[in-house]
This record gives C-alpha cells, sequence and structure tokens, in this order.
C-alpha cells in the first residue's frame, strides 16, 4: 500500500528575490552559530533565553501561570526557578533547531543517549507498529533528527508559512527519518503503523475542545485532552509507548517507556484519564525542559466557563 507523504520542497529561484534576504541573513546566522564548540553554544543559548525573557514577557507570563495551576502546592520561589531555567532552555532549543538541521552525523551521536529502546524493538519484532508519544520538550527538533541514527521515524509535519524557511525544516528535518507525513492526514499515520513503523505523535496540548474529552492534568481537574490519541491506537495494528526528550550535561537523552498494552481496551476517559498521569510523571523527570509557554488550558469544559488566562 503506497501511502500518501508530504513531498519534499525544492528549491526556487524566487528564494533569492529581496523578500528573503532578512530569511536569508537569520538562517546563515544560525547555520554559524551551529559550528560553535558545543559547550559555547549552550551558554549561548541561554544568553539567548535571557533575551527572550525580556521580548517575550507575554510568554513567560503563560509559563509562569500553567506552573501556578499545575503545581498549587510549589513555593513561588520553585516556581520561579524553574520558569527561569525554562526560558534559558527555549533560548538553547532556538540553536538546537541549527544543531538538527545541519549538524553532520557523527557531531549529533556524540551528544545523544537512548535509553529504553529495547522497549520499541520488542514492538517492532512482533510484527507491530509502535505508536511514540511525545512530549513537548524544548529539545524534541534535535532529539528527532538523532532518533533517526537508531531507528527512523515518522511524524506528522506541519509546512513553515515562509517557503524558503519550509525549504530548510523539511530538509533539516528528513536528514535522518524517514518520511513525514502532513499533520491532518491521519490515515497514512494508520497505514504506517499497520506496516510495522515507528511513528511520533504529540498528544500532550490543548488542540481545542471539539474532539477533546476534559479530564484532570495535575491540578488542573479539566483540561482538554485530545481523542486522536485513541482514534490511532484503536484502528491501527499498534502498541502506544510513551517517549521523551531530555536535557543531559553532554546533550541530549531519549527516553522510551514501557509500552501502555491495554491503554486501547480502555472506555475513552478513563484511558485519556491514565495518558496524561503517564505525561505528568514524565514531566516530573524533568520539569524544566517541558513546553509550558503554550496556553495548556485555553479550551474550557463550557462556553460559560471563565478563562484560566485572565
Amino acid at each position: 500500500m503506497s501511502i500518501k507523504k508530504v513531498s519534499a520542497p525544492t528549491f526556487s529561484p524566487s528564494f533569492l528575490l529581496p523578500k528573503y534576504w532578512l530569511t536569508w541573513l537569520g538562517v546563515l546566522v544560525l547555520y554559524l552559530i551551529s559550528w560553535l564548540p558545543f559547550r559555547l553554544s549552550r551558554w549561548l543559548g541561554r544568553q539567548v533565553g535571557k533575551l527572550l525573557a525580556k521580548l517575550g514577557k507575554k510568554r513567560v507570563a503563560i509559563a509562569r501561570r500553567n506552573l501556578q495551576l499545575c503545581f498549587p502546592d510549589w513555593s513561588e520561589k520553585k516556581r520561579e526557578a524553574v520558569v527561569r531555567e525554562n526560558v534559558q532552555r527555549a533560548g538553547i532549543a532556538a540553536l538546537e533547531t541549527a544543531m538538527g538541521w545541519w549538524w553532520p552525523a557523527w557531531r549529533v551521536k556524540r551528544h545523544i543517549e537512548i535509553e529504553g529502546f529495547e522497549h520499541v524493538q520488542k514492538v517492532l519484532d512482533s510484527g507491530k507498529g509502535v505508536f511514540g508519544l511525545a512530549l513537548h520538550n524544548m529539545n524534541v527538533e534535535f532529539a528527532c533528527r538523532a532518533l533517526g541514527y537508531t531507528h527512523p521515524s515518522i511524524a506528522f509535519y506541519r509546512k513553515h508559512n515562509n517557503p524558503l524557511m519550509d525549504y530548510f525544516q523539511y530538509h533539516g528535518r528528513n536528514r535522518a527519518n524517514k518520511y513525514m507525513i502532513h499533520k491532518r492526514n491521519s490515515k497514512a499515520l494508520i497505514e504506517a503503523l499497520d506496516q510495522g513503523e515507528l511513528c511520533l505523535y504529540l498528544p500532550d496540548q490543548d488542540y481545542g475542545a471539539a474532539q477533546s474529552i476534559f479530564v484532570p492534568f495535575f491540578a488542573v481537574d479539566e483540561a482538554a485532552t485530545t481523542t486522536a490519541t485513541l482514534m490511532f491506537a484503536r484502528r491501527a495494528d499498534c502498541v502506544p509507548l510513551m517517549v521523551t526528550s531530555q536535557y543531559t550535561p553532554t546533550g541530549s537523552r531519549i527516553k522510551f517507556y514501557p509500552p501502555m498494552d491495554k491503554f486501547a481496551e480502555l472506555e475513552d476517559k478513563q484511558a485519556l484519564t491514565l495518558l496524561n498521569k503517564q505525561i505528568e510523571q514524565i514531566i516530573l523527570e524533568q520539569p524544566e525542559s517541558y513546553l509550558w509557554m503554550h496556553k495548556r488550558f485555553k479550551s474550557r469544559p463550557t462556553e460559560s466557563a471563565p478563562s484560566l488566562y485572565d
């Protein structure tokens, strides 16, 4: 069965027009920075994060509010320490994108650790697909490139609004992995899982109330949690398991967790509550690395329910 994949964007002469010159400048700066020594690059990323804290105050406020909602029992001092480190890791992540796109394979391999891949291999050996449920951690871009050197994966792809950036983004992400699927092509992801592939899906954000169930997430009793995760797990010949990317002193760690064998058999609300519990436990291993700057609780269970961000 032929799977409809995202077509690789080709280089266009129009990319040389003046409207793209600023993009070229940004790409050149990122490319040059990517060749700095690793420790210097991390230090520079932290300085970028400190700048982001001043320029992106709305995003920092969202991160602070999410931590207040999720961890009301934490002291304000502890939450502020996590916010501060989180924003600095956002700066590091901006430079890691360049590393993920342009570093040679030998350099990527030098700075990556893989933990728990035996869980993936066991599922693959059984002939089933691996439905990897990943988290929006700051270093996920670099980790996805690195994973391809252990086992090439398949994931959804969202085109960049800037065609030149889309050209670099696609080819950067596809250097080590198998292929990518349009973010709305659910059928293609199911087909890939049926063919025994390792596929990645990120179920941990607020994708709107229409196709979500409201279940607990940390201290928030009603958090919109997408039902698409269950749909894939039930319709495809696959085994779901959690995967995350974490920071280490020397780079990044990709960590796989034991299979969630009974996940697809549970009732909807029970299954998604279990999923969120798994996500919570993983976040708590390294909370400063999670993407707190996203409005995780934007959707409310009723139209009259007040916003949690006002």
